[in-house]
């Protein structure tokens, strides 16, 4: 049997395949996560920090938003909203530092 063009073309195409799922089983990421509970594990964590980031960071934006708007007296009912929020808010860590801990 004489290989044909395409044949050829074929054993090429299969040799990198190969070629290139060898170098991908090499990547450290497929190492680390070759059993189900280092991959669950990671996810986990990884679940975990989004979470936090998205707290904090929302938290700090939220924070600067109404202390910026605060600081804006030309507009009197954004002004005088942000004012009575910063109040409210620190009225609600007054009363619960006052709470005494069980």
């Amino acid at each position: 049997m004489t290989d044909t063009p395409r044949d050829d073309k074929l054993a090429h195409d299969t040799e990198r395949l190969a070629n290139a799922m060898e170098s991908v089983l090499q990547l450290k990421f497929v190492r680390l996560h070759d059993n189900m509970i280092k991959l669950v594990w990671f996810q986990f964590l990884r679940g975990l920090a989004f979470g936090l980031g998205g707290v904090i960071g929302g938290g700090a934006l939220v924070s600067v938003v109404v202390l910026v708007l605060s600081q804006v007296e030309f507009i009197p009912v954004i002004g005088n909203f942000a004012t009575d929020l910063i109040e409210e808010i620190s009225a609600d860590a007054d009363r619960n530092a006052m709470v005494p801990e069980k």
